[in-house]
């Protein structure tokens, strides 16, 4: 008998445009797998899963995660800046309180 299919989404977001892509996969699809096949690799050749970040809705997970039924796989861009550092300059004109 043949293993159930599981139905996920694959997406990235850019700043001018985003990637969403529902797949049935057969059951114990990783994520990279899951990405593979949904075709986001080739339609956006600059995403390298050894630096970008992926998850499952908002949660970091590593490639070899197995899915579920109804997940949805986020390809993470890289941060641009380092978010304390930001925050500090933010800050740096502010008197302190107290």
């Amino acid at each position: 008998m043949a293993e159930a299919g599981i139905t996920v989404q694959v997406c990235h977001a850019l700043p001018d445009s985003s990637f969403l892509r529902a797949l049935t996969v057969p059951a114990g699809t990783t994520i990279g797998q899951a990405v593979e096949q949904s075709g986001l690799l080739r339609e956006i050749p600059s995403i390298d899963l050894a630096v970008n970040m992926v998850g499952i809705y908002g949660k970091k997970k590593p490639l070899d995660t197995i899915l579920r039924e109804h997940d949805r796989v986020e390809v993470y861009r890289p941060l641009q800046a380092d978010p304390k550092e930001a925050r500090r300059r933010r800050a740096g004109g502010k008197p302190a309180k107290g």
